[in-house]
């Protein structure tokens, strides 16, 4: 039974991702920047083929304001680079003005015949400071805005961010039947009520299984509300050993360097570093242990040197798996995991565990992508 009613009850399996390291974030030892580690296209993307061969459904390809790769730049250029990996975009809401957005993400999703997600983000843009109220109010605007786009034969909106009428939605129709699934993380009342309306997968970052048990309850308040339910995710890290001591051993390695007033430095800059979420995974860390931990295999050493997801699952092969098993009763759906460096930790993932978990694509098991090209004006539709 699982902790709230879930859109995907019958599912047994999950999508297992892995994570594009986009903007600053791989590195041998936490706060140690390597050259060879550059967010650059070849690493980047790199990374995305590799996770494509070791069997990941999905990799996350994060935005914010640091050097290294813009994001739906860099999902369009893996479009011809990959077969069966779909692409989690994150998309920053008010960035592009929303018809145009509707249109990439449209161009996207043909591009990759269906393998597009999208992350809903609604954090501040480089340079501005917006009330966290409106901000929710630009991304709510936006995503009804794409709903439109990509479920009606016309796009007219009346809100306090954005007004059009009479727009036609040819140039804007997606790939997939309902356009792409959303994605979304955020703890505000705000974020939640965005979340539980109008989005598809609510994601979390690693705390106790207590803490999750509490998120997944309040946004699922919000979409009963809306005669809704939701499917459940967890961003997470991985260190996977063929030990618990092997892999307790890594976890000290790689922040064996830090300095931590580095590492404050490089949470500092990431355009959430104030969010509401981000101050749960701090809090996390002065509850845990001398050691880190949180919980049994929970180790939040990561967050000492990044913003966001702060916290890695660290154990043997089947230490990992009884967590993940765990997580699936309690009703999450979908996985992100990512680890230092992200090639490498990759295949320690892939061979070690994935092979042992049931997954799948969620647009697929949604019914959402076409067996065949759809009958839109970017695929067999009648060119006006």
């Amino acid at each position: 039974m699982t902790i709230v009613p879930i859109t995907s009850p019958d599912l047994d399996a999950a999508e297992v991702s892995w994570f594009s390291a986009l903007c600053s974030d791989d590195y041998q030892f936490l706060g140690q920047p390597d050259g060879a580690l550059r967010s650059s296209w070849e690493h980047c993307s790199d990374i995305v083929k590799e996770a494509e061969a070791q069997g990941f459904r999905n990799i996350l390809c994060p935005s914010s304001y640091q050097v290294g790769q813009d994001t739906l730049s860099f999902v369009a250029g893996c479009a011809p680079i990959t077969d069966r990996i779909n692409l989690l975009a994150a998309v920053r809401c008010g960035e592009m003005q929303p018809i145009m957005l509707a249109r990439t993400i449209a161009t996207l999703d043909h591009m990759l015949k269906g393998r597009l997600t999208v992350n809903i983000i609604s954090s501040d843009f480089p340079g501005e400071k917006a009330e966290s109220n409106y901000r929710y109010q630009r991304s709510r605007e936006v995503v009804e805005i794409l709903k439109q786009a990509w479920t009606q034969d016309e796009i007219s909106y009346e809100g306090e961010v954005y007004n059009f009428a009479g727009l036609t939605t040819d140039p804007v129709k997606p790939y997939q039947t309902g356009g792409p699934l959303l994605y979304f993380g955020g703890y505000s009342p705000a974020a939640l009520e965005l979340c539980g309306q109008h989005c598809d997968v609510y994601l979390m970052w690693p705390e106790t299984k207590d803490a999750l048990e509490g998120r997944m309850k309040a946004v699922n308040e919000v979409a009963q509300r809306y005669d809704r339910t939701l499917d459940y995710g967890l961003r997470v890290h991985m260190i996977v050993r063929d030990t618990e001591a092997e892999a307790r051993e890594y976890a000290e390695y790689i922040v064996s360097k830090l300095d931590d007033e580095y590492g404050r430095l490089i949470r500092e800059r990431a355009l959430d570093s104030t969010s509401l979420g981000v101050s749960h995974q701090a809090r996390a860390r002065e509850l845990a242990d001398q050691f880190g931990y949180t919980e049994d295999h929970l180790w939040t050493g990561v967050g000492r040197a990044r913003s966001g997801c702060g916290a890695a699952l660290v154990g043997s092969a089947d230490q990992v798996m009884s967590k993940i098993e765990d997580y699936q009763k309690m009703g999450i759906r979908a996985f992100i995991f990512s680890g230092y460096p992200h090639i490498d930790e990759a295949r320690h993932f892939g061979s070690r565990v994935l092979p042992n978990l049931k997954t799948c694509s969620l647009p697929e098991a949604y019914g959402r992508v076409p067996a065949d090209t759809p009958a839109t004006p970017l695929g067999n539709g009648v060119r006006r």
